[in-house]
């Protein structure tokens, strides 16, 4: 299935990549009014839990996404340009490059090789630090201390530390089944976890990490 561009008239969802965590939490939405060569133009956001008009300023950096058929989810990152009066105020977004969109059907997360820390918590007693293998939209794979007590089936509480290419680093939470442990030839054991409580707020900081990871790889 090729990956489309936004059209006129698909609602656009968004989060403001902000500091302020209240901010950066509330999710947005607004039609997208037209699509040029390098702009996407959509009606003034409103909040999805109230239903206001959220005020965007230039500069702005936003997680979007898009929804086309079978319930795909395109993500990208994109900026606020200015603003254009039509016959309704427009703002004017940054289009996305084509290759930086990432699809996400909710069986196929993207998947990329990373290193990064999380803290893992299966119970009071067994609390331990690890590092992935790979991280992905779906789920996780990391390695820890072998003599680490933990089997299939195990629930975890976790903390993924995702770094941005903007310098940012933010904290993932989420619950996760413990779907697989594999045995290495180290002194390490291979755990592999699927989400199975995240907040789509967490999983669109994972996606966004896969997503510059995934450039920053193809370059």
């Amino acid at each position: 299935m090729p990956v489309l561009l936004p059209k006129v008239n698909q609602i656009l969802y968004m989060q403001v990549n902000s500091i302020d965590e209240e901010e950066a939490k509330e999710e947005l939405k607004a039609r997208i009014a037209d699509v040029l060569d390098e702009h996407v133009l959509i009606e003034l956001p409103l909040r999805v839990k109230t239903g206001k008009v959220k005020r965007l300023y230039a500069g702005d950096e936003l997680s979007a996404y898009y929804i086309t058929e079978g319930g795909v989810k395109n993500y990208f990152i994109t900026s606020v340009l200015g603003f254009r009066e039509d016959v309704l105020k427009l703002v004017v977004l940054k289009k996305p490059e084509l290759e930086s969109i990432t699809k996400v059907q909710r069986r196929n997360f993207l998947r990329v090789p990373a290193e990064l820390e999380i803290a893992v918590k299966v119970s009071e007693i067994v609390q331990f630090m690890g590092y992935t293998d790979d991280v992905g939209g779906g789920g996780i794979s990391f390695l820890c201390e072998k003599n680490i007590p933990i089997q299939v089936k195990n629930e975890a509480s976790c903390w993924l530390l995702v770094p941005f290419k903007n310098g940012k680093v933010e904290h993932a939470n989420f619950k996760a089944e413990l779907v697989r442990v594999k045995q290495t030839e180290t002194e390490q054991q291979l755990v592999m976890l699927r989400f199975i409580d995240i907040s789509d707020r967490e999983r669109q900081k994972i996606i966004k990490y896969c997503f510059e990871r995934q450039l920053e790889l193809r370059k």
